[in-house]
């Protein structure tokens, strides 16, 4: 009987993964919650200056790019377009002065899950140790 142990593309693998995930879920929630247009979600929307009209197809749009990074074939250019939809969401926060940190954490996330996942992504931006 013979036990594998786990190569370190598989840990890195399962490490993307599990990075990749957790804004794989904030992102889906946050676009479900906009199409829901729920009175909260309307009333945020409204201090950054939106109209009511405007809120769902940004839900929309947001899962749409995330759907596109959860799938292997297309993660790059999923992590590209989330890329610009939180570089937006960034200069919203700033624009009226409110904290801007989760949508640069949350990018951040994207990367460094595709990262872990991606030899491609690997190779193109090595780590020197």
């Amino acid at each position: 009987m013979t036990t594998e142990q786990p190569t370190q593309d598989n840990k890195l693998i399962w490490a993307g993964r599990i990075l990749s995930a957790l804004p794989v879920f904030a992102l889906l929630g946050s676009g479900v919650m906009k199409i829901s247009q729920s009175p909260q979600v309307l009333e945020g929307f409204a201090k950054f200056g939106y109209q009511p009209s405007q809120i769902a197809p940004i839900g929309v749009l947001e899962i749409l790019c995330t759907i596109v990074y959860l799938i292997p074939q297309t993660s790059v250019l999923g992590a590209i377009l989330l890329t610009g939809y939180l570089g937006g969401a960034t200069a919203t926060h700033v624009r009226i002065s409110d904290a801007f940190l989760a949508p640069v954490l949350i990018g951040m996330m994207v990367w460094g899950g595709l990262f872990l996942r991606d030899p491609r992504i690997r190779a193109l931006i090595p780590l020197r140790r």
